[in-house]
């Protein structure tokens, strides 16, 4: 496996701070740009409930009930796939949502990208799945992008509905990351992977930056989630009763 390249790490912030520097841009979001930024949300979403109902519907090979109901937050990034920029890295669009004493939080839009880690299959797309054990691992979401195994510990996680964390490195883990590729599930390392948040997006549904919403600063309640992303915390919630 080999260390995510400083340049992509600085080409990818740059493009992070392009797409989402400072809120009144986004306010003027046209009318078309909105629909489209809550239409690709939908979409993601979606693929998101899709991941998490397949990968805990077979026991033997299903992230651990224990794990998913002890989780801070869940990300889910469907369908990451192998781009070029350059140096070989990947990226795609997910959601997080956090636990929260009257459930699962509103779904927040966040970007993942990487530069060549253990995960990636030729072309392929991937799915990538990451559990928060931690509420200091939620803290590093709050950043303008961080850097899995830097800021925060990271280990693959185990896999089977009554699999226990047996290793050191799955104890201390502030998150615990899986993948699906070409039908394989199985607890990856994605250290060096970088998490930023993906405002266009939840400006478009929300008219909030992702460190609002995940503090509380300006709370979604359940029922006013937006119908694009709430099949996705409907999913969480069915999976974490």
């Amino acid at each position: 496996m080999r260390k995510v390249p400083k340049i992509f790490l600085f080409l990818f912030g740059a493009l992070t701070l392009a797409a989402g520097a400072g809120n009144p841009a986004l306010a003027q979001m046209t009318a078309k740009e909105k629909a489209n930024q809550i239409k690709k949300a939908g979409e993601t979403a979606k693929d998101a409930s899709k991941v998490i109902d397949e990968l805990m519907r077979i026991p033997a090979n299903s992230i651990p009930e224990a794990l998913f109901k002890d989780a801070k937050a869940i990300a889910v990034f469907p369908g990451v796939l192998k781009a070029a920029f350059g140096v070989g890295g990947s990226g795609g669009h997910g959601l997080i949502s956090r636990r929260l004493s009257s459930g699962w939080s509103a779904p927040t839009a966040y970007k993942f990208g990487s530069g060549s880690v253990g995960f990636q299959i030729g072309g392929s797309k991937t799915d990538l799945v990451m559990l928060f054990m931690t509420e200091d691992s939620l803290e590093n979401l709050l950043e303008d992008q961080f850097e899995i195994g830097g800021e925060a510990s990271a280990a693959a996680g185990p896999v089977g509905r009554t699999a226990k964390a047996t290793t050191d490195a799955q104890f201390k883990a502030q998150i615990l990351s899986y993948s699906r590729s070409k039908g394989l599930f199985a607890g990856v390392s994605i250290t060096g992977g970088v998490i930023s948040p993906d405002n266009d997006r939840n400006m478009a549904l929300y008219g909030f930056p992702a460190k609002e919403l995940l503090t509380g600063v300006n709370k979604v309640p359940i029922a006013s989630i937006p119908p694009a992303t709430k099949v996705f915390q409907e999913t969480l919630t069915r999976h974490s009763k």
